[in-house]
């Protein structure tokens, strides 16, 4: 007898088996293996990240809560925006520990979390406010484990992948995040009509399935160090970017007799304090020999050029998103015979150009730029990119769609025309050893312009609107019979409360007036007001002025990406997958070809 018990030799045999598998060298299929796994990740990660924004009306209808009565409005800015912020504020920390304790590990761990997050999701058992907070802290459990996919999916390629295919392997991985962040509001919609735990569903097989497969077949390639966590560092960056960017959030709210909340006390503590606290942040990284946000990588130019790019590109596409949801849901579809509850849905479907031009550029672009270089194509597409811009902007509000869904497919091809050389030049200029942390480092800046863009797209919008709706809004619905002090009282609530009627598939009228003002009117008179033509041509002049602001800020800013990347230097086709941080790219390796 040896005392040893049936368990602990299986466990035994398991754990041999384990090691075996860990220590054999992946055979030449395997890079396949992690392309197709870590595709699948970001895929679910980023749809996530959007499903909920199309499918709100439906998910507040289950729960039993109106969001946008008073009081309310925090619950569906969380929903929309928790996600968004955690993802945010933990990819790079998450990339760091991948670096240390194995990119395979944290992203397997980084599946499971989102399975288990996805299942409690779809069982809320709670209604009205604490059904909200359910689903809201569940979403933040669900990013968490996003995060670890999206931090560790980009280093697992470049260490599976050699240079030569690189680019090719993270522009379809690339292109496929993107791609999701636009197909989750089509999926959003359809899923909604099911039933609003359907959105919650769809994720439990593919993140379980994902989690299984990945387990089974990814396997460390990177030799990895244990080194030592940077908890100060860690501290202070979390802590720093989520007052900040909570504070942009809170922003939008309006505050006092003032539409924004941008002079409310909290909101500017927020922003003060999270700006001194990321400067500590800045301080204490320069200090510690094992920093978790590696700052010489920025004296790599192909790496700080791409993550500026990438930053604007990301607060320039935010904004595109969400500003054409509100125009399709708010003004185009009703004015087209949509009823405004049908509107989610097909704004995701009229948008479909976007994702097809994201699916056909990025992974063109991205095996193009293995022989030619990043800068040519990343460049070039965001000349396109601020072009459609220029485009949007001077469209009518009534639009011909052809006219429309030709500037969504030239904005999809420019945007991956970039995405994917940019993240092959950032990931290809760092040493293997930081691979991580650079991954990590890019999703930082890529999540967080997706949060500013709701914050500063936002904000411009509602200034737009604050100008010229209120006067507007209260004489057309006097106009129709509402009596003055109702429509007086509905022009003077804050134009973000409109824009979220909008954005939520709501008719607009008929929630601000209620069913009370409504009744009092004659049969036409409702016809009129709650029909699908008066509020879009009531809103259409004072949108299209705040929609001159924001698609004039995107395109400014698509403009000045082109010219970070312009200057990332030029092209170099590795031999060596192991550059040296801190050297300018175009000295990390013997070149073989220029781009022009």
């Amino acid at each position: 007898m040896t005392g040893r018990t049936p368990a602990a030799g299986i466990r035994g045999r398991l754990l041999a088996r384990s090691a075996r598998l860990r220590d054999t060298p992946p055979g030449p299929g395997y890079k396949w293996v992690a392309l197709s796994n870590t595709t699948l990740g970001v895929l679910i990660a980023t749809m996530d990240a959007s499903i909920v924004i199309i499918s709100l009306p439906a998910i507040f209808r289950g729960i039993g809560l109106d969001p946008l009565a008073a009081g309310n409005i925090g619950y569906l800015l969380w929903m929309i925006l928790g996600y968004l912020l955690v993802s945010a504020v933990l990819v790079v920390v998450l990339g760091r520990l991948g670096d240390m304790f194995g990119r395979v590990r944290i992203y397997n761990l980084g599946f499971l979390v989102f399975a288990c997050a996805s299942v409690a999701l779809s069982l809320d058992p709670f209604r009205a406010g604490a059904g909200a907070l359910w689903l809201i802290l569940w979403r933040i459990v669900q990013a968490f484990g996003g995060s670890m996919l999206t931090a560790n999916s980009a280093a697992i390629l470049t260490d599976a992948f050699p240079a030569r295919q690189r680019g090719m392997a993270l522009g379809i991985n690339q292109i496929t995040a993107l791609a999701g962040q636009f197909l989750g509001l089509l999926a959003g919609g359809l899923l909604a009509a099911v039933d609003w735990r359907a959105v919650f569903w769809v994720s439990v097989p593919v993140s379980v399935t994902g989690t299984v497969w990945s387990y089974l077949s990814l396997r460390e390639t990177s030799a990895g160090g244990r080194g030592r966590i940077d908890w100060l560092g860690n501290l202070t960056f979390a802590s720093g970017a989520g007052i900040l960017l909570a504070g942009i959030t809170y922003g939008i709210q309006p505050y006092g007799g003032h539409s924004t909340g941008w002079t409310d006390p909290w909101v500017l503590a927020g922003l003060i304090g999270g700006v001194l606290l990321l400067l500590v942040f800045a301080r204490v990284e320069s200090r510690v020999a094992e920093p978790m946000f590696r700052l010489s990588l920025f004296r790599v130019r192909a790496f700080a050029a791409g993550n500026l790019a990438a930053l604007l590109t990301a607060i320039a596409r935010g904004g595109l998103q969400f500003m054409l949801i509100i125009w399709l849901q708010g003004i185009w579809l009703p004015l087209h015979g949509y009823d405004f509850e049908d509107t989610p849905l097909w704004a995701g479907i009229f948008m479909l150009p976007l994702t097809l031009g994201f699916l056909v550029a990025g992974p063109v672009s991205g095996y193009l730029s293995d022989r030619f270089g990043a800068r040519l194509f990343s460049t070039a597409g965001l000349v396109v990119v601020a072009g459609s811009f220029l485009g949007l902007l001077a469209l009518p509000v009534d639009f011909d769609y052809g006219v429309f869904a030709t500037l969504l497919l030239l904005n999809g091809l420019g945007q991956g025309m970039f995405s994917s050389p940019n993240t092959s030049s950032i990931m290809g200029s760092v040493p293997a050893r930081d691979r991580g942390v650079a991954s990590g480092m890019r999703s930082t800046f890529q999540n967080s312009g997706t949060a500013l863009s709701i914050g500063v797209f936002f904000s411009l919008m509602v200034s737009g609107l604050a100008s010229t709706l209120p006067k507007t809004l209260g004489s057309g619905l006097q106009a129709h019979g509402v009596p003055a002090a109702t429509a007086h009282q509905a022009a003077s609530l804050p134009p973000v409360s409109t824009l979220f009627a909008t954005f939520l598939g709501d008719n607009p009228i008929g929630h601000l007036l209620g069913g009370g003002t409504l009744d009092q009117l004659t049969a036409a008179q409702r016809a009129a007001l709650t029909g699908h033509t008066f509020f879009p041509e009531l809103v259409s002049g004072p949108f299209h002025h705040g929609l001159t602001i924001v698609f004039g800020v995107a395109a400014g800013m698509a403009l000045v990406s082109a010219l970070a990347s312009a200057l990332r230097g030029g092209h170099v086709r590795a031999d060596d997958d192991t550059p040296q941080a801190g050297a300018d790219h175009t000295a990390q390796a013997r070149p073989t070809r220029t781009s022009p």
